[in-house]
């Protein structure tokens, strides 16, 4: 008896799902809740476990869009390979060797084109057909010799053999051009593809603007540099310059709380709570989990949940809700080198912090140039929630505090 295994329910807000990769190939043996199947949705990838123990049969293919509910592959009754399996599958050969015509040719390590041919996976299998290439002519890397899409991206097709001439061939007029010219194609996953509709939709449908100020990192790194030993000895983390950008953003937050709010139809909806999306740069696009209630959150709680979610950004493991509710984000480009920029807004906040690289520059300090480590910091915002004067003001709220941490404690 078989087990249908379908696309499960991941959130209310997705209907549909990307099958990103098998873990396992048809015919394998799986056993109960180990993890079969990578799904992504249009928000955060996913595994997919088995519902039962048996022999695995793949019915959806890479790279295929399932709906919810969809089957996915089923599961049939099945024993365990018994321990000596691989052995005797490996002896069988040997009494064919009587036989020289079904000896199979022996492979030469010095000749990649002796090995046998391993069998495509899907993705693998259409990058080839796209390029023209013929399977048996790669060499796979996967497991059993099979060809990855990896694989299959870098192949390249071998020129053909010249033919024996009695003359010498003609002289092409068509220019030579020098350097490779090959082109490449990638389908859009899930997340590519809401990450630009978003994107989209934001610059379309909303008054954005972005004002800039710049600060002076001074304090902040004297701060960080006398008690960095004594705050990782305590708390178990680093004192990162993260948490005092959240820390800052809260506060000002509290006092400019049109910067904190969001439309909703003909509605704008203001928090009394702030819950700070940073984006993360993950293994497949740009995640935004959220610090939830951040006001609430001292320097070294922030530091910690900071890291535990960039971890699961970088693995994949974010969930749907630990994506989702952000009432405003930061986000820094300085850790890219990036000097100044406008961020977009992240729908259906209202706002967004930039931060960005910290360069040594010249500036005048009571009445004297000096040299101070500066970042440009950048907010873009929704001018139809959120006039000129609020994200100034908040803006400038956010320098001060920087400038002088002191205050970020005695909240003044």
């Amino acid at each position: 008896m078989s087990l249908e295994i379908k696309v499960p329910a991941v959130g209310e807000s997705i209907t549909e799902v990307t099958l990103a990769q098998w873990l396992k190939q048809d015919g394998d043996y799986v056993e109960m809740d180990e993890n079969i199947a990578e799904l992504e949705s249009d928000k955060a990838t996913f595994e997919l476990p088995a519902e039962k123990a048996g022999i695995l049969r793949i019915i959806a293919q890479e790279g295929d869009t399932l709906e919810i509910g969809a089957v996915v592959c089923s599961i049939e009754d099945g024993d365990a390979p018994a321990a000596g399996g691989a052995e005797k599958k490996e002896e069988a050969p040997a009494e064919k060797e009587q036989t020289p015509a079904s000896a199979p040719a022996k492979e030469d390590p010095e000749n990649p084109d002796s090995y046998a041919a391993g069998t495509a996976s899907p993705a693998a299998a259409k990058i080839l057909r796209e390029k023209g290439i013929d399977a048996s002519t790669i060499k796979g890397t996967g497991k059993e010799g099979r060809i990855t899409k990896e694989d299959a991206e870098k192949a390249q097709a071998k020129p053909a053999a010249p033919k024996a001439e009695s003359k010498p061939a003609a002289t092409s007029s068509a220019p030579a051009v020098a350097g490779a010219r090959n082109e490449r194609r990638e389908k859009m996953t899930s997340l590519r593809k809401t990450i630009a509709k978003r994107l989209v939709s934001v610059k379309n449908e909303t008054a954005m603007l972005t004002t800039f100020n710049e600060v002076n990192m001074q304090p902040i790194m004297d701060l960080r540099s006398k008690y960095k030993d004594t705050f990782k000895e305590k708390h178990g983390v680093g004192l990162g310059f993260m948490s005092f950008f959240t820390k800052a953003v809260t506060t000002a937050l509290k006092e400019w709380p049109a910067v904190n709010a969001r439309i909703e139809e003909n509605e704008i909806v203001f928090s009394d709570f702030a819950d700070v999306s940073i984006a993360v740069s993950a293994p497949k696009g740009l995640v935004v989990p959220v610090i939830r209630n951040a006001e609430s959150m001292s320097l070294y709680q922030i530091e910690k949940e900071i890291i535990t979610l960039a971890t699961k950004a970088r693995d994949n493991k974010l969930t749907i809700d630990e994506m989702t509710g952000g009432t405003f984000t930061i986000t820094n480009g300085g850790v890219f080198g990036s000097m100044m920029s406008t961020p977009i807004i992240n729908a259906p906040q209202s706002a967004i912090l930039g931060m960005h690289n910290i360069v040594q520059r010249p500036i005048a300090e009571n009445g004297q140039v000096v040299i101070r480590p500066m970042m440009y910091i950048a907010l873009s915002y929704d001018h139809r929630v959120i006039d000129g004067r609020e994200s100034v003001s908040f803006l400038v709220r956010v320098k001060q505090l920087l400038e002088d941490p002191a205050r970020l404690l005695l909240e003044v």
